[in-house]
């Protein structure tokens, strides 16, 4: 999937691979991976900036742990990004029923 396409849709991704526990970036990455059937590929560039980011405003919280004998950073998910997972999902839900609403009349 484009960059471009991610665009406003990362956070809510993030969070939600997030939200079944919490695990490193390479892990979130490849939850994405995997659930979206491969369409869903973050470069590094891309996730490790955004998860830093959602860490600054509060959604997310880390530390650093151990992981198959490899020191890495482990995210979780706090309080407040539960909330704006939420919110995200929410706008999701609206956005993409807007979107297939206009698909349909299209054809």
């Amino acid at each position: 999937m484009g960059t471009d396409l991610l665009q406003g849709h990362l956070d809510l991704l993030l969070l939600s691979a997030l939200s079944r526990g919490p695990c490193h970036g390479y892990a979130v990455a490849e939850a994405l991976r995997a659930r979206s059937g491969g369409v869903i590929r973050l470069a590094e560039g891309t996730l490790y900036p955004a998860l830093h980011r959602l860490e600054t405003q509060g959604a997310l919280r880390s530390r650093w742990a151990v992981v198959a004998g490899r020191r890495r950073r482990v995210y979780a998910l706090t309080s407040t990004g539960r909330r704006a997972l939420a919110r995200e999902a929410k706008g999701w839900d609206l956005f993409s029923s807007g979107v297939r609403a206009v698909l349909q009349q299209g054809s």
